[in-house]
């Protein structure tokens, strides 16, 4: 029988991934990704959210101070904002910067596996944005017929 290493291991377990199957480390992926504040942050940190005045970067990927994602992420507690940052960082989504001012300015900004990623859930956002009339439309017409 022939030995085989981690990384072969490693390699044959890439190639198989499937997320359809209930085994799949993707599926966690996954389930990460497809969160509302995942999709905000990304979105923020990219070229969709409103810029600060003065600023030059229109329709850039930028960094983003802590306290400026918390104020452009209505309704996002310290918490989760703190949560979903460190979760993102971990991925290698997003990656942190510490200024050592007084106070300590902490700014954040997509890597290059984080803007592979934006792209999509840039989209998605988009499509929620343009369909929105017609989920409630139709959650309207359901919920009336009496199912």
């Amino acid at each position: 029988m022939a030995t085989v290493t981690a990384a072969q291991q490693r390699a044959q377990a890439k190639v198989e991934y499937d997320a359809f199957l209930a085994v799949c480390p993707s599926r966690k992926l996954l389930d990460r990704i497809s969160d509302k504040w995942v999709a905000l942050i990304l979105a923020g940190l990219g070229s969709d959210a409103p810029h600060r005045p003065g600023a030059d970067c229109a329709g850039e990927p930028r960094a983003l101070r802590y306290s400026e994602l918390l104020r452009l992420l209505a309704g996002v507690s310290q918490k989760m904002l703190t949560q979903t940052l460190r979760s993102l960082e971990r991925d290698g989504l997003v990656s942190r910067t510490v200024v050592p001012t007084v106070p300590v300015t902490v700014s954040y900004e997509l890597t290059d596996l984080g803007l592979s990623l934006y792209g999509m859930m840039r989209g998605l956002k988009a499509w929620a944005e343009v369909h929105m009339d017609d989920v409630l439309a139709n959650r309207e017409t359901y919920d009336t017929r009496g199912a």
